[in-house]
């Protein structure tokens, strides 16, 4: 006959083995130590400086355009619109091609302007790596 009795089963003992489930755990935990990035932290306060002293500065030694909360572009006091970056910009380029450019964006400002207006300086001849967005 094929299969056991009832008598035949209850003498053998059932275990239950759990070393497979050991071997998964321990994979898990080694790929979760292996992939865990960690931030990095000074370890000191830095105190900022203030930077109301050294806009009169920033004025003589650089580009500053203003995009304000109606997504109008600013350059003096002037309105020139995102199409008069180009205009107002490149003969200062000319003059000193390494200037900086910061672009002064409001909080409320659209990300998209803002995006168009360093897209201008690009292209008026600014240094990619001398333009900034600076916001409050």
């Amino acid at each position: 006959m094929f299969g056991r009795g009832i008598s035949e089963e209850a003498d053998e003992e059932v275990h239950v083995d759990l070393s497979p489930m050991i071997d998964c755990i321990f994979i898990l935990l080694i790929f979760f130590i292996v992939s865990t990035v960690f931030v990095e932290e000074t370890g000191v306060e830095v105190n900022k400086p203030d930077v109301g002293a050294a806009a009169s500065a920033l004025d003589s030694n650089s580009i500053l355009l203003a995009v304000t909360k109606d997504d109008k572009v600013f350059y003096g006091g002037e309105s020139i619109g995102i199409q008069g970056v180009i205009g107002k910009i490149k003969p200062l380029l000319t003059e000193t091609p390494d200037m900086p450019v910061i672009i002064q964006g409001d909080q409320e400002s659209s990300h998209g302007t803002v995006q168009k207006v360093h897209g201008q300086a690009m292209l008026a001849g600014a240094q990619k790596d001398k333009i900034s967005i600076s916001t409050k």
